[in-house]
């Protein structure tokens, strides 16, 4: 495994991240026992960034996480977020941005995690009645404390951005970003790299849909988020599916399965871009590791690019009332 500097502040990290919400929420089927094994096999095939959130849960993921990290903590990044408000059962509260939470989430999440420091702390979405400057000042504190590294944002406008920045600099923007979600290349990747900022794509395959793994909506257990998913649903289902098929002869020429295409693909889009796939199980991490040794010639890329162009998944990326609610945050001039 490699590495690759995460934004311009001295954060070195694996070219693969792991992501961990998947453990504990939004997919079903969760087994504490095999998602700790499968972040202590990480650290033995080199991956050292594990990405976690509060709101993941809510709570829990955190709690796992330091569980697993236990006795190890040396040898972990960890990352994690603040900002999406949910209450410990589940419900939904909105976005919160003040300085005053900022602090007290924190220190929340040092507690579940059972760590001192934080590597690297993102604001998981902007609040739009707060100003970024108030937000990423209070974060800013606490760097100065101790209690954080690195910091980091998460689907933000250009312009915020680079308000942010200008604050205390930022060493990571966190956005999703794969074969089906390309549209980080129009405005967000140009301005990062400006900044010198480095960028973790999220769901780099697509909520696993670029596994081929899935032929049906019912391949998925009735608490997955992804059967409320208009990608994942209808007609845009079996349009997304045609996609997959594509990915998945080309992969096959190279002697890949199309999820270590689709991450090989994300991999050769920078060397300041650490995707961070999410798994449960260590079958499909291993799987997805080997995707680092697949080298993508010009051919190839020009191939990926015919059958995957900017727009070409069917769908949103989130249903109707939580796009509305990204439209907000992101018009928001805060």
């Amino acid at each position: 495994m490699n590495t690759r500097k995460l934004g311009s502040q001295g954060l070195v990290v694996s070219e693969l991240g792991l992501g961990c919400m998947g453990m504990s929420d939004f997919y079903g089927g969760q087994d504490d026992r095999e998602a700790i094994a499968t972040i202590h096999r990480a650290l033995e095939l080199g991956i050292t960034l594990l990405d976690t959130a509060d709101m993941y849960g809510p709570f829990t993921n955190e709690e796992l996480v330091g569980k697993a990290i236990s006795g190890h903590r040396d040898h972990y990044l960890i990352a994690t977020k603040f900002g999406i408000v949910r209450s410990s059962d589940g419900s939904w509260n909105g976005i919160n941005g003040k300085p005053e939470y900022v602090r007290q989430a924190c220190d929340a999440s040092l507690k579940r995690l059972g760590v001192e420091t934080i590597d690297l702390y993102y604001q998981h979405r902007i609040d739009p009645n707060v100003p970024i400057e108030d937000t990423i000042g209070a974060m800013a504190e606490l760097v100065q404390q101790g209690k954080v590294r690195y910091l980091g944002i998460s689907e933000a406008t250009p312009a915020t951005i680079r308000r942010a920045h200008a604050v205390h600099p930022i060493t990571a923007l966190q956005t999703e970003y794969s074969l089906w979600s390309r549209d980080p290349e129009d405005e967000i990747l140009p301005v990062v790299r400006e900044l010198g900022i480095g960028f973790v794509p999220y769901s780099p395959l697509g909520r696993g849909f670029l596994s081929g793994r899935f032929t049906s909506p019912d391949d998925f257990a009735a608490d997955d988020y992804r059967r409320f998913s208009p990608r994942f649903q209808g007609e845009n289902f079996a349009k997304n599916l045609q996609l997959v098929e594509q990915i998945k002869a080309i992969a096959a020429e190279k002697g890949a399965t199309p999820s270590q295409l689709a991450l090989a693909w994300l991999l050769a889009q920078g060397e300041d871009i650490v995707p961070i796939p999410g798994t449960k199980q260590r079958k499909y991490l291993e799987e997805n590791v080997a995707a680092t040794d697949i080298h993508l010639t010009a051919d190839d890329l020009k191939r990926i690019e015919a059958v995957a162009p900017k727009g070409v998944a069917a769908g949103d990326r989130y249903p109707a009332d939580v796009t509305a609610l990204q439209q907000t945050l992101t018009n928001s001039k805060r």
